[in-house]
């Protein structure tokens, strides 16, 4: 039986994660539903140390190309690394389906092809994105070009940090279009923009989850990726802006404000993206507060040292947490939220 499946997931008949979840049902030992746990946001970045090996000569491969091919001009060496990284996916996506050079390939092809097409509209678009020296329209192109490759890459091989990617170039070119609408508007109002796409990110990650409840499919890792992207584009606007243009002992409690209510969304919708972004800025809000009591010596040490002491208990009483946040929750909102387990 195991063979069987073996030789389904080599002939590309299905890919390896359904394998895995067929086993225990083909084996007459399938687990039952209340064994599920979504609580740990399982998620499938290697089948084994095959994966790493395999990334690691993708990297070096492309890398080098990318380099030998310079002299030739950045639009040909990002366009050949991008058509490399294609060919390559169609052998360790496609057919040996590793998850971890995967998601790399498509980074890189994406990627590539966004800079392809701002090397070929501006050479100084790279440098200098949202300068007044730079028109944005050379972006606007990139994003478009990204997220149409994005969608090419999704029809072939579906891998599911593609939705994500394909969304980020979506931002960039809307962000471009506000640069080009009203020249400094990023400059001058970079909260509410920044806020509101990540906003809408966020939103779009939690449909992907509300879809799938016990997280057994490949809709959760779409909501991962997703979750992922908006995470700093809602955290680092606003604790930014705290650390910037308020006095420290004030920042230090403004960010350790919002991080607890960080952490009620983050145990809400049962996802830790959003914390795991605005952990530096804790650190920083421990440390000046820890400097205000005297100790500017080993401020650093003891900061990391809380912070680290905060994520394991976090960890360690994730559920109950959950549970309390959720029974207050009314019941319309909790049944589209993933149980506690």
């Amino acid at each position: 039986m195991k063979d069987g499946l073996e030789a389904a997931v080599r002939d590309g008949v299905i890919d390896r994660a359904t394998a895995e979840r067929l086993a225990p049902y083909l084996a007459g030992s399938a687990p039952a539903p209340e064994d599920a746990d979504p609580d740990d946001e399982k998620l499938r970045f290697i089948t084994g140390f095959n994966d790493i090996f395999v990334t690691i000569g993708l990297v070096m491969f492309l890398g080098a190309l990318g380099y030998l091919l310079s002299n030739l001009g950045l639009a040909i060496s990002a366009a050949s690394i991008a058509a490399a990284a294609w060919g390559l996916a169609e052998f360790f996506t496609r057919v040996r389906r590793l998850a971890l050079p995967s998601i790399v390939l498509l980074v890189i092809f994406v990627s590539a092809v966004f800079i392809t097409v701002l090397a070929l509209s501006d050479t100084g678009a790279l440098s200098s994105l949202w300068t007044d020296d730079t028109a944005p329209g050379p972006v606007l192109i990139g994003g478009v070009a990204a997220a149409f490759a994005a969608l090419l890459h999704w029809y072939r091989f579906h891998v599911p940090i593609t939705v994500a990617a394909g969304t980020a170039a979506v931002a960039a070119m809307l962000l471009a279009i506000c640069q080009m609408v009203s020249p400094g508007l990023l400059d001058d109002h970079p909260i509410p923009i920044f806020l509101s796409a990540g906003a809408a990110i966020f939103a779009l990650a939690m449909w992907f989850d509300s879809s799938d409840l016990k997280r057994q499919t490949r809709r959760t890792d779409i909501a991962f990726w997703l979750h992922l992207l908006a995470a700093p584009m809602i955290v680092h606007p606003i604790l930014m802006s705290m650390v910037k243009d308020t006095p420290s002992a004030m920042a230090a409690a403004q960010v350790m404000a919002v991080f607890l209510i960080l952490a009620v969304v983050a145990l809400v919708v049962d996802r830790r993206a959003i914390l795991v972004s605005s952990l530096a800025y804790l650190a920083y809000a421990a440390g000046t507060l820890i400097q205000a009591a005297g100790a500017q010596s080993s401020s650093f040490a003891i900061s990391t040292l809380a912070v680290g002491a905060v994520v394991l208990m976090l960890s360690a009483a994730w559920r109950p947490l959950r549970r309390a946040f959720m029974g207050l929750l009314p019941q319309s909102v909790r049944s589209r939220l993933p149980a506690v387990a």
